[in-house]
């Protein structure tokens, strides 16, 4: 039996605020409880997906600035978190300085993608997900040109689908210039409130935007998600039964049958 292939999913939103981090914490957790081995990458300078999964900064030793910047292998900075089957490739505050540093460096576009080529090569992990900075900048371009595919959540907000349409032509830029197989591997609304109007709205706009694009799978405003990383804890291990934890984990299981049946028409077709 052939190993599976590591699949890097680049989590971006140039917009904060819309569930980007607690996306790339909790489906990372979810992906690693039904049996994938996840390494996720903390490409924010806040680091705060590096301190929702309960790693404090002294425990950084190595960070992903070091892999960027100082050519540090990515298995010599990963650390374990507590959820099994889930590393982490922490951040540290001075990747806000990156953009200028990363300037002088040679194929400053792809510094992330060739520190990962070793990975991919391992068969260590089968999902790597990049928790991208809201921003456009030269982090987030480093994760879409290392990625396979782009996964965006999208909150049900005004103005969801005028940032959605900018991240969009963002992508296709990427994919002329650095990264001609990048894809958007999905669409996740998040704190959707089925008691609210616009939530609904804006649900219904995105999917006749994008069709099958959108997934079924919609994550609710939920108070226990929003606590769990004052704790450094995924809401799945902070409240397991909250209707948050259950959304990701169907979220997980939706996102690996869209990703089978992807593989299976590549076969087909090729």
């Amino acid at each position: 039996m052939s190993r599976k292939s590591l699949r890097i999913l680049a989590i971006s939103n140039q917009k904060g605020g819309v569930g980007k981090t607690t996306t790339a914490i909790n489906l990372g957790t979810a992906l690693a409880a039904i049996g994938e081995k996840v390494l996720l990458i903390d490409t924010d300078p806040q680091g705060n997906a590096s301190t929702g999964l309960g790693v404090p900064a002294p425990a950084r030793k190595r960070t992903v600035y070091d892999v960027l910047m100082e050519d540090t292998p990515v298995a010599s900075a990963t650390v374990e978190t507590g959820v099994p089957g889930l590393d982490l490739l922490p951040s540290e505050p001075d990747l806000s300085g990156v953009e200028l540093e990363l300037g002088q460096k040679p194929r400053r576009a792809y510094r992330l993608r060739d520190a990962l080529a070793p990975v991919r090569q391992s068969g260590h992990y089968t999902y790597a997900l990049i928790d991208c900075p809201p921003a456009l900048n030269l982090l987030t371009l480093n994760a879409m040109a290392a990625a396979d595919a782009v996964l965006v959540p999208l909150q049900c907000e005004f103005f969801a689908l005028e940032g959605l349409s900018q991240l969009m032509h963002t992508i296709e830029l990427v994919r002329a210039a650095h990264n001609q197989a990048l894809e958007i591997q999905g669409i996740v609304l998040t704190m959707y409130d089925r008691r609210n109007t616009l939530s609904k709205q804006v649900a219904r706009d995105v999917r006749e935007y994008l069709g099958g694009k959108v997934y079924e799978t919609m994550i609710p405003r939920n108070v226990r998600v929003s606590e769990a990383p004052g704790f450094g804890k995924p809401v799945l291990l902070y409240d397991f039964e909250c209707t948050g934890s259950q959304a990701y984990i169907e979220l997980a299981r939706e996102m690996l049958a869209r990703e089978r049946g992807a593989a299976r028409a590549e076969t087909t077709n090729g």
